[in-house]
């Protein structure tokens, strides 16, 4: 474990300066969290809970560590606390060594910040519950570090895209003379509260969600499950980046991955990621993925703004790890989206035959009855076989919808 000693001499309420080079233990510090420069050497970009945290600007606006005043009001407004400790003060007071908090903050995705005074109270109470379930034995020393990663990787990206999209649209100066910065921290004060409740809303269902598709498997497809993993890609992205604007390229993105996204909660899959001119999903069956990847084509066909749109999907074992999917099964339906033709989607042999079994397509139309046509949702046709790169040969099927 790398908590200290809980039976060592008591933290002090207000962190003290420690032997340089050494964490409360008495062992080297990790540079990569304190920069490896001693304790506290005065160079803050912060100060002490007695002194004002944003310094005297200059006659730039900008303080004597380089920092617009604004900018430090906001991170306080934001993080709800003045800036107070070092990195070692904050180990030290959370009662964690400096190699794991060096490791949790790493994981978080934050950058290394020396020795500066630029923690708070919230930094060290989140190194202490971090610390406290590994102590507790409800997480592995790893597992903790994969929580931190894993929150700080996700965090990060909703975080870029609100202060870049939504923020920004929002602090246009709405009389002359005003700057966008002068109109950032009202409105940050009163979005704040709203959008972290919000939040924490979404995060519960989603957390809702997912436990209940854990609880309602079998233990075995815990981690390897059997899932529809399918891959939609506009065709002639290329070629679009060179001929749009950059705006219009941003508009027509943003609108592929909303009704991407839109079309793929509606009907039941789960968006695993986007990657500009292309969005990866995931479905527990092969039903639930036929009806996304088609409604797909549809939506994006009946859109004259749109470029086509080829889909390609697999059926099969599936690694799943911090919110993504990994494995044959994804390599098969990524190489499936490569070969399908404009506005089509292929699928594998195991995927069809799934939807066999399931009673949603025949694999074979001469064993069709004129009366039974009514009874299946989609029709299956066979493709040439082809190699396939690093898969070998594969016969894809042409999924499409019964008329």
């Amino acid at each position: 474990m790398s908590v200290d000693d809980p039976g060592g001499p008591p933290v002090p309420d207000e962190p003290s300066d420690a032997e340089p080079g050494t964490d409360p233990g008495g062992r080297p510090r990790d540079a990569a969290f304190d920069g490896g420069s001693g304790a506290d050497t005065g160079n803050d970009t912060g100060s002490g809970p007695d002194t004002d945290p944003d310094g005297d600007p200059d006659a730039d606006g900008v303080t004597e560590t380089g920092e617009h005043p604004l900018a430090l009001r906001l991170e306080q407004l934001i993080l709800g606390a003045p800036r107070r400790y070092t990195p070692f003060q904050a180990a030290r007071t959370a009662g964690v060594s400096m190699d794991l908090a060096s490791r949790f903050w790493r994981a978080m995705g934050f950058a290394d910040i020396g020795q500066a005074k630029a923690l708070t109270e919230a930094d060290v109470l989140a190194l202490r519950r971090l610390a406290g379930l590994v102590e507790a034995g409800l997480l592995s020393e790893s597992m903790a570090i994969q929580v931190a990663r894993s929150t700080g990787q996700t965090t990060a990206r909703l975080a870029d895209w609100q202060t870049d999209s939504f923020l920004e649209g929002l602090t246009e100066p709405p009389e002359p003379g005003m700057t966008r910065a002068e109109v950032a921290y009202p409105l940050v004060e009163l979005l704040l509260p709203e959008l972290e409740e919000f939040l924490i809303y979404v995060w519960r269902r989603q957390v809702a969600a997912a436990t209940s598709r854990v609880v309602q498997s079998d233990d075995e497809e815990a981690v390897d499950r059997r899932l529809a993993v399918g891959f939609a890609d506009l065709v002639g992205f290329t070629r679009l980046t060179r001929r749009l604007e950059e705006e219009e390229l941003g508009e027509l993105v943003e609108a592929f991955e909303t009704t991407a996204a839109d079309q793929v909660a509606a009907y039941g899959g789960r968006l695993i990621k986007t990657l500009g001119d292309e969005v990866l999903f995931v479905a527990d069956d092969p039903g639930t993925a036929s009806e996304i990847g088609i409604r797909l084509i549809e939506t994006m066909t009946g859109d004259e703004t749109m470029p086509a749109l080829r889909v390609g999907m697999a059926f099969g074992t599936v690694t799943t790890r911090m919110g993504d999917v990994f494995g044959t099964t994804v390599n098969l339906a990524s190489r499936l989206t490569s070969i399908a033709p404009r506005d089509a989607v292929l699928v594998d042999g195991d995927f069809a035959e799934a939807l066999g079994e399931a009673g949603d397509a025949p694999l074979s139309e001469a064993d069709v009855d004129a009366g039974d046509s009514e009874k299946y949702r989609f029709a299956l046709q066979p493709m040439w076989r082809r190699p396939v790169r690093g898969l070998g040969v594969v016969e894809p099927w042409l999924l499409t919808r019964r008329p």
